[in-house]
């Protein structure tokens, strides 16, 4: 006998099925949208911003810090010893606040004592120009805080005089969070020690 409604069977199967199809559906979609936050994120960490000169930011793309580690670690050390030790009477202020920004209280008790000692002021008294020539680092990249020891060699121009000496410093770097311009590198020197300091001949 055949009547106006549907089998109550049919009807419930039928919306088995969509309810099924609906549960799917918002499984697959969850999993996609937690995917793309995951891509987005991992994406994010890996790439780093600049600002252009025009005011447009520039996307650059970060390599892994392992290969990179030891690239910006001399960087930093020799970012530190030209600002810390490439001074005359002109410029050592504006370059011993930057060198400031790299090395954490080591570097700021030495630049104290170097200051109480005269140093500055027989820069200043005399016109002295004490320029870098060149930087030596050596690190050990295998345990952390990462030891470091920078072979620096400089002059001192004294007008009619100048002299040149080899100085051997030693620290860690401990890895820090970057800021933008002042330490760019992400580094910062700890235990700062100034081990020792000689003149150098003509035969040296």
């Amino acid at each position: 006998m055949k009547t106006p409604y549907k089998n109550i069977y049919t009807v419930l199967k039928t919306n088995r099925f969509i309810v099924i199809a609906v549960v799917v559906f918002s499984f697959l979609s969850s999993g996609l949208a937690v995917w793309s936050v995951f891509n987005i994120n991992n994406k994010a960490l890996n790439n780093t911003f600049a600002i252009n000169t025009d005011g447009s930011v520039i996307p650059l793309k970060w390599v892994a810090q392992k290969e990179n580690l030891k690239v910006e670690a001399l960087a930093h050390l020799e970012l530190f010893h030209s600002y810390f030790y490439n001074i005359d009477a002109s410029n050592y202020e504006k370059n011993l606040e930057k060198a400031l920004w790299l090395g954490n209280s080591s570097v700021d008790n030495l630049y104290r004592q170097k200051k109480a000692d005269g140093v500055y002021n027989r820069l200043l008294q005399y016109s002295l120009v004490q320029k870098v020539l060149s930087i030596e680092s050596q690190l050990d990249l295998e345990s952390k805080p990462y030891r470091f020891q920078t072979k620096t060699i400089f002059e001192i121009n004294r007008g009619t005089v100048v002299d040149r000496y080899e100085l051997i410093s030693t620290g860690n770097l401990i890895v820090v969070d970057r800021n933008f311009p002042k330490n760019t590198h992400g580094l910062l020197i700890t235990d700062y020690f100034e081990k020792s300091l000689k003149k150098l001949t003509n035969e040296n």
